[in-house]
């Protein structure tokens, strides 16, 4: 009985004549062939040039990614930031020494950040930025950038501030927040999110909030103004997961819920619609009669018993002139 035997090529099961055959066919072998040569034309592609930029002095820009393995475009970006020096002959031909690509990767050394450690050019560069921008709080993290610095984990931060993932990420980039990766873990500046998370008012005693839609529902405003009332009021807010909560006691005695659900007063709307008037007259009518009054937000609350009385004193002087010119 022959021996069986895989073809290498194509996997298919077949009969061996001969202890050497690898291939079930001539086929298979003439492929095989060919793939071998292209692997040796692509492998050689790849050396030739490098080999070739190894001998030179003098490299072109394209030479240069060659040589370090990158993109054209990083070399210029850092040609322009004025790590790697280049000389240009023309306005179409920059030249690059190796003695300088070599000094520039020997003056720049890899230094591992620990979790519980700033490294020194990290420092450095917060220290140049501060001075950069001249502000008194950019100022203050360039004299603590010499210190030691702690650092929060994501799940940390997340579980302490309530914040998803993706806000966190958003947030750490537009803050500049010091950011450290270890074993595939990210660890966020412990001082730096506190001041970009940290609440300013303890809301520790505070056991009722309201959402976003909650107020719009309760308080008749849009979304837009419940956030600049907030703002505008200093009412304390907290932000769980990507959901907004204000402190329902802060907004209730501002917006004086006592007041408007009371029967004893009523609105200048209310007042203008019962009497058939417009809203301007009836506001010149309660500035000249002593009516009580409180504001509550941007609308005004009117003690309904004045502004009866107010309105029965109007229609008995009507009814005196008309008796009058009769």
């Amino acid at each position: 009985m022959k021996k069986q035997r895989k073809c290498q090529y194509c996997g298919k099961v077949f009969s061996v004549n001969s202890g050497s055959q690898k291939f079930c066919c001539e086929a298979c072998a003439e492929a095989a062939k060919r793939e071998r040569k292209k692997k040796v034309c692509d492998f050689m592609r790849v050396v030739e040039p490098v080999m070739e930029v190894s001998q030179q002095e003098y490299l072109t820009f394209s030479k240069a990614a060659v040589l370090m393995g990158c993109s054209r475009q990083y070399i210029y970006k850092l040609v322009n930031s004025g790590k790697l020096q280049a000389s240009r002959l023309s306005s179409r031909m920059s030249l690059v020494r190796r003695a300088d690509i070599e000094r520039m990767l020997d003056g720049n050394p890899y230094h591992r950040v620990l979790p519980f450690a700033q490294s020194a050019c990290c420092g450095e560069k917060k220290k140049h930025q501060a001075s950069k921008s001249c502000s008194n709080k950019k100022a203050s993290k360039a004299v603590q950038a010499s210190e030691p610095m702690e650092y929060y984990s994501g799940n940390e931060v997340m579980e302490k501030y309530k914040v998803r993932q993706s806000w966190l990420y958003a947030c750490a980039k537009r803050a500049q927040i010091p950011v450290c990766r270890i074993g595939g873990h990210t660890y966020y500046g412990k001082r730096a999110i506190d001041e970009h998370f940290g609440i300013a008012v303890d809301v520790s005693n505070i056991t009722e909030w309201l959402t976003a839609d909650e107020a719009v529902e309760l308080f008749d405003m849009a979304k837009t103004a419940i956030r600049s009332y907030a703002h505008r009021h200093s009412i304390p807010t907290k932000r769980e997961y990507g959901v907004t909560y204000y402190s329902k006691l802060h907004f209730d005695e501002l917006r004086r819920i006592d007041l408007t659900n009371d029967e004893r007063f009523t609105t200048v709307d209310e007042v203008a619609k019962a009497y058939n008037m417009t809203t301007s007259n009836v506001c010149i009518i309660i500035k000249k009669n002593e009516v009580e009054r409180k504001k509550v937000g941007v609308r005004w609350l009117l003690l309904r018993a004045d502004v009866e009385r107010v309105f029965a004193k109007r229609a008995m002087n009507h009814q005196e002139k008309r008796a009058l010119s009769e």
